[in-house]
């Protein structure tokens, strides 16, 4: 998280949004063998908590459940450049969007499990536009046997939301305006809508 309070937020909804948009990230812990980091389908639950899966095989797996661990969310980014500025006395810099979540991890059942990859499945292959989506439903049952066999579910219960969302609020208008149109220029037209929509 960015030290500067302007780069933050309190918008709970704003988070989900992001989990939502992005549904990808890393979970961080330190284990035994030292720190650890796992790539992963994040789901949120909407209740303050996300829910992902990872390989049984993974360096986490075996260790993360009852630890305290941190999952981040990666948004949009782009480097900022001084000659964007009216004033030249400026140095770089990066926009960029990131939550960091920090809680309680515990191990689902397979139920849950089973639940979770549903979830994700429907909700990713419903922003496929062509063709008839993927379903569970059309696993083969022992395929499936399989795949539940190789991987474990887990819920992380956020105990604390860390935010930041740089977007040059420590800028007049005039100057956010230059460098979302130098950022859509160079191609990172993400940052520069939500520098547009979250920083007006």
């Amino acid at each position: 998280m960015h030290p500067a309070a302007h780069f933050r937020s309190d918008d709970p909804a704003l988070f989900e949004a992001l989990i939502d948009e992005i549904g990808f990230g890393m979970v961080f812990a330190t284990t035994p063998d030292g720190p650890r980091v796992a790539h992963t389908p994040l789901l949120s639950t909407g209740d303050g908590a996300v829910q992902f899966h990872l390989s049984r095989g993974n360096a986490l797996t075996r260790y993360l459940d009852g630890m305290t661990a941190l999952a981040l969310v990666n948004g949009a980014d782009g480097y900022v450049s001084p000659r964007w500025y009216a004033d030249p006395a400026q140095v770089p810099t990066w926009n960029y969007v990131s939550l960091e979540l920090e809680g309680r991890v515990r191990r689902m059942d397979e139920a849950g499990l089973l639940g979770l990859l549903e979830a994700l499945s429907d909700r990713h292959e419903a922003r496929i536009a062509a063709g008839e989506p993927w379903t569970m439903a059309k696993m083969p049952e022992e395929g499936l046997r399989k795949l539940l066999a190789g991987i474990v579910g887990f819920e992380l219960e956020v105990q604390a939301w860390r935010p930041t969302f740089k977007l040059s609020q420590n800028k007049d208008a005039a100057e956010r305006a230059r460098v979302a149109e130098g950022l859509e220029v160079e191609g990172a037209r993400a940052i520069a809508q939500l520098m547009r929509t979250l920083a007006p």
